[in-house]
């Protein structure tokens, strides 16, 4: 067997140059780079093993870990999964920098590789700078934080076993239905030693997902279901996307005259004025959407894990005897909900229901339910966002003014706040992939480094990034990253002086505005915060609009601006779209001395009776 002599961490930097994949009939690199901040836990080990390959995987240094995992995972995402990278920290804070931005693969089903630099495997200089001391355990370090948010993890104490790590890492981060972080833990010490790797180990690999075709017996039964509704429905999520099949669910929803409600991972699945589609569905969702939710009997779930906010937790679907079809490629959610599972690839599954069903389409007046149900909510939406003259506008009215001055490929970025679900209810994506909400861990401070991670996975596409004051404050930082990789988004930015979505949870469960806005937190002076300042001093170009004029104004300079812009508009921390949506569980006190909370709990005792539990 030939062998060639490498550092354990040499030997990591060439086994992902060698990893492959294949897009249309063009091979390209299955890693798209790799996303470092050196420390003394690997600046000696991968920095340098890094650097050897640089021509063939490029290395890009972030300004914090936290969001250089972000924008690595937001490339996944825009890539469907096909490509993706890789990030090395040091140990200590370096690494678990990056737990958050695990947990957010880990929600969202997303590969990101992550490669942290761990403790001496030998133990000689215990406890080195940054280590963490277990009283009871020696064998913990900080990277066991990664352990509930890592699909796989692993920890390299022996330079041959990152052989069969790596090789595992590989299986789940190209699996479609094991897809999600992988953590390679690497002792800073073994990533230093040398070893004779089989020549082999290097050799090119091309990894194609695999599209998981159903069970003739699952089939059979959903495709029996289908065909014996009254009311059928379609919800359409993220594996949708990530399986390419966005044109066979238009034709899926046409030819069997069904329609489609989208969650949030799902939008831009169908274009918003093809006749099928109803936009969002769930807590946020369109008035249209959730009305012919609340009546389906059958509801087809493809690609969705069916989450609170989509199934207005546990309360959304009302007909009693209503069944879920769970198309999906994860067993584990098919069968959420006591769904009949078809277990398969989202496009695969749609071709071979669609070719069960034949000539079958749903009921006619049902149909003509949801044309009606759809220009009612079209009619009542334009209102929230149409232009307006007012100091302090909504988020609704700037999502107006950003949709007038877009393009139909633009692509909006989007995380956390009250932002989500305006978006979901009011964005009008036109092509694939045009929506991009990380909500599945709703994380602030997603946004910007998230809009990186997209425009460096697709920089033929404008990358609109909307973020509310809270978020920016969390983590702006890949803002100087965007400058200076020349990879040019336009963030639009808006001030409502604190935490305006959770102040207005607040107040709904019958608490007061307390520690959310600004003004309401405990002070000595209000912060008379610059925003536009602060994004000019790292680099970007930076304007504040007055009123919505003069953001649609500044939108159209930002287009034809050559590096990043930031755009600052202050908006009313209270106004918020109050048409479509639908009740959430959020839990109110039981005992309180404020009437207010008494009445909401009363509510919100009400509400639990609509939910389904265990169904």
């Amino acid at each position: 067997m030939s062998t060639i002599r490498l550092t354990m961490a040499q030997a990591v930097a060439r086994f992902l140059t060698a990893q492959k994949t294949e897009i249309d009939g063009t091979s390209l690199p299955l890693f798209g780079g790799v996303w470092a901040i050196f420390g003394h836990g690997n600046v000696a080990g991968m920095g340098e093993a890094l650097h050897g390959v640089r021509d063939q995987l490029p290395t890009y240094r972030a300004h914090n870990e936290q969001g250089m995992a972000h924008a690595a995972i937001a490339f996944a995402k825009t890539s469907r999964r096909r490509r993706m990278m890789a990030c090395t920290t040091s140990i200590g804070p370096g690494a678990t920098n990056m737990v958050t931005a695990a947990a957010v693969a880990h929600v969202n089903r997303l590969p990101v590789l992550l490669l942290p630099g761990d403790v001496f495997a030998n133990r000689r200089p215990d406890p080195v700078l940054q280590q963490i001391e277990s009283f009871s355990d020696g064998t913990v370090s900080a990277n066991d934080c990664f352990r509930p948010v890592s699909r796989y993890f692993d920890r390299i104490t022996r330079p041959e076993q990152i052989i069969p790590a790596l090789q595992r890492s590989m299986t789940v981060l190209t699996d479609p239905a094991e897809c999600g972080p992988v953590t390679l833990a690497l002792c800073q010490d073994t990533q230093t030693e040398a070893y004779d790797y089989p020549e082999s180990f290097f050799a090119d690999k091309i990894w194609i997902p695999r599209r998981i075709r159903p069970d003739e017996t699952e089939l059979a039964e959903a495709a029996d279901l289908v065909r014996n509704a009254k009311k059928p429905f379609i919800v359409a999520g993220g594996g949708v996307l990530y399986s390419n099949a966005e044109k066979v669910l238009a034709d899926f929803a046409q030819t069997h005259g069904l329609f489609v409600g989208e969650t949030q991972a799902g939008k831009s699945s169908i274009p918003h004025d093809h006749p099928a589609c109803l936009g969002a569905i769930g807590v946020t969702g369109t008035g249209a959407a959730n009305a012919l939710a609340e009546e389906a009997d059958v509801v087809i779930a493809v690609g969705t894990r069916l989450q609170d906010f989509t199934t207005g937790s546990w309360a959304l679907f009302k007909d009693p005897k209503r069944r879920i079809v769970g198309l999906n490629v994860q067993a584990f959610d098919a069968t959420k909900h006591n769904a009949v599972p078809l277990v398969a690839d989202a496009r695969v599954g749609l071709e071979e229901l669609s070719q069960a069903l034949g000539g079958w389409k749903a009921p006619e007046a049902w149909t003509a339910r949801a044309r009606d149900e759809k220009a009612r909510w079209f009619e009542s939406a334009a209102r929230y966002t149409d232009p307006t003259n007012a100091e302090l506008p909504s988020d609704a009215q700037v999502i107006g003014a950003v949709q007038r001055t877009s393009s139909p490929t633009d692509v909006v970025v989007c995380a956390a706040g009250g932002l989500p679900g305006e978006l979901h209810k009011h964005w009008k994506a036109s092509t694939a992939l045009g929506y991009h909400m990380e909500y599945g861990y709703s994380c602030m401070g997603y946004e910007i480094a998230g809009g990186l991670g997209v425009k460096m996975a697709d920089p033929s596409r404008e990358v609109i990034v909307m973020v509310g004051d809270g978020s920016y404050l969390m983590m702006n930082s890949e803002l100087a990253t965007s400058v200076m990789l020349g990879q040019k988004l336009t963030v639009v930015l808006l001030d409502n002086r604190g935490y305006g979505c959770i102040n207005r949870l607040q107040r709904a469960t019958g608490g007061e505005s307390f520690n959310n806005l600004l003004q309401h937190t405990n002070h000595v002076t209000l912060p008379e915060i610059d925003f536009a300042a602060h994004a000019a001093s790292l680099g970007a170009q930076a304007i504040k609009a007055k009123g919505i004029g003069e953001l649609e104004d500044a939108l159209k300079k930002a287009r034809s601006a050559e590096r990043s812009t930031v755009i600052v508009i202050d908006t009313d921390p209270l106004a918020s779209t109050d048409a479509g949506g639908h009740w959430w569980d959020v839990a109110v006190p039981e005992v309180s001395v404020r009437d207010q909370v008494k009445t909401a709990r009363k509510n919100y005792e009400d509400a639990l009776g609509a939910q389904r539990v265990g169904d």
